[in-house]
């Protein structure tokens, strides 16, 4: 059975321009018709610069999805009552979402002046029927750093977590590498790349793709994939028709 699914990194609602505008995502988003999407880059109630909203939780209603959120950082408030401070991951879904987990995997925080990789959270997964099918989506956002030993770290947890689970699988992310990088080469074991034959970084003349769709290869077949072009974004989507086999 044929099911659209999506990943995107939305940097916190702002454009390739810096600007910050939801209903240029929003916009955008809609135009994908996905089925599923995984988000990375997502504030909730987090600072000036997405002007304290819950990304995740408008988008939902927007676009008229359910919604989980997984934080990988979760700040108290500045003051007193208000909501905490949070930033990290989201799938978005056409289909109820029976249940999800943030799962944690190695990170090098952002937020600590000196960091050590350690368990942190941030890796969505839901679990959704699709036409009474059981399918399990992970949403993740791999290290940025041009040394790979935390991605690495990631990758094995990925894995594991991953392993736990029957039935089609769909990992979404930014994973900060391209497909032929070593540290990635241990995903595409159980993995098959969803390649859509384009660059999704940065929006703006991309030249490299670090944005992925992933499916397991037993029961999960990819029909066809790609990248729309836009700027609403400093990354592209990837957009695939996969095609779920009972």
């Amino acid at each position: 059975m044929p099911l659209r699914v999506a990943t995107y990194n939305i940097h916190a609602g702002a454009g390739m321009d810096g600007v910050f505008d939801l209903d240029r995502q929003t916009a955008e988003l809609r135009s994908l018709n996905a089925d599923v999407i995984g988000l990375q880059e997502v504030d909730r109630h987090w600072g000036s610069r997405s002007e304290w909203r819950d990304l995740a939780g408008e988008l939902a209603r927007r676009l008229r999805m359910y919604v989980f959120f997984a934080p990988i950082y979760s700040l108290d408030p500045a003051e007193p009552g208000a909501p905490r401070a949070e930033y990290g991951v989201a799938v978005l879904s056409r289909h109820r979402i029976v249940s999800a987990e943030n799962h944690e995997i190695t990170r090098l925080s952002t937020q600590d002046p000196n960091p050590v990789p350690a368990p942190a959270p941030g890796f969505g997964e839901v679990f959704v029927r699709v036409r009474g099918l059981p399918v399990h989506v992970y949403v993740t956002h791999l290290d940025y750093r041009p040394d790979p030993a935390v991605r690495v770290a990631q990758v094995a947890d990925t894995r594991r977590i991953m392993a736990e689970d029957r039935g089609p699988k769909i990992l979404l992310g930014d994973f900060n590498a391209e497909p032929a990088a070593p540290e990635l080469a241990p995903l595409w074991r159980e993995l098959a790349d969803a390649d859509p034959g384009a660059p999704t970084f940065p929006a703006q003349d991309p030249v490299k793709r670090i944005d992925f769709v992933a499916v397991s290869k037993n029961g999960t077949g990819v029909h066809r994939a790609w990248v729309p072009e836009s700027l609403a974004s400093d990354h592209r989507a990837v957009v695939a028709d996969l095609l779920l086999r009972r």
